[in-house]
């Protein structure tokens, strides 16, 4: 995590989760990451309407100059990354793992911006990980962001973050690495019980 927001959610809901896999919905208190509350969101995992949004930062809105709550997260990305942001959020949401990625804001005039974002599993309504937590935050502020609206999100790069005992295991595997997204998946036959294979990216040594 390059982001200084990034970090600091990380480690709010690593305390709050206090050992568990994940912490419940209820224990997230604004007032305690009010300083990157901006750029916070929380989606509905698991769901087939796109997994909408139900609550989005302040300045997450402005730079799409639009209210984000309710609406499908997967709109905001462009079409031909959507299918990866289901998988990752697959991930968070089926197996209680983070995943930290870095991404492209596209505006009008091919304007770009660079973002690094954070998605971690919550517990709301039962046993399964029915929401995500998420921080969207700019890397850079250009001068025209939150004037000219975003249109998509592209991803530039993807990693999984396994919280616990699985770090050690995933590091000597060469899996805990970023590696571009373009020519990695999300392999559904490669999923064991305490980590998931990334297909692709860079070799191991």
């Amino acid at each position: 995590m390059k982001h200084a927001s990034s970090r600091q959610l990380y480690e709010y809901w690593d305390r709050l989760r206090s050992g568990a896999p994940a912490p419940q919905r209820t224990a997230i208190e604004p007032a305690d990451i009010r300083t990157i509350l901006c750029d916070t969101f929380i989606l509905e995992a698991g769901s087939r309407s796109g997994h909408p949004f139900r609550l989005a930062g302040t300045r997450l809105c402005a730079a799409f100059a639009r209210e984000l709550k309710g609406t499908p997260f997967l709109d905001i990305w462009s079409p031909g990354d959507r299918g990866q942001i289901s998988l990752l959020l697959g991930a968070v949401g089926g197996d209680a793992r983070a995943a930290v990625v870095g991404l492209a804001g596209r505006a009008s005039h091919e304007r770009l911006a660079a973002y690094e974002m954070l998605l971690l599993p919550l517990l709301q309504d039962g046993p399964r990980y029915d929401r995500i937590l998420g921080v969207l935050a700019p890397t850079e502020l250009p001068y025209w962001l939150g004037l000219d609206p975003l249109t998509g999100l592209t991803i530039n790069s993807a990693r999984l973050i396994w919280p616990d005992d699985a770090d050690a295991l995933v590091r000597r595997l060469g899996l805990g690495q970023e590696m571009p997204l373009g020519a990695v998946r999300l392999n559904p036959e490669a999923r064991r019980e305490r980590f998931v294979v990334l297909d692709g990216g860079k070799a191991t040594r």
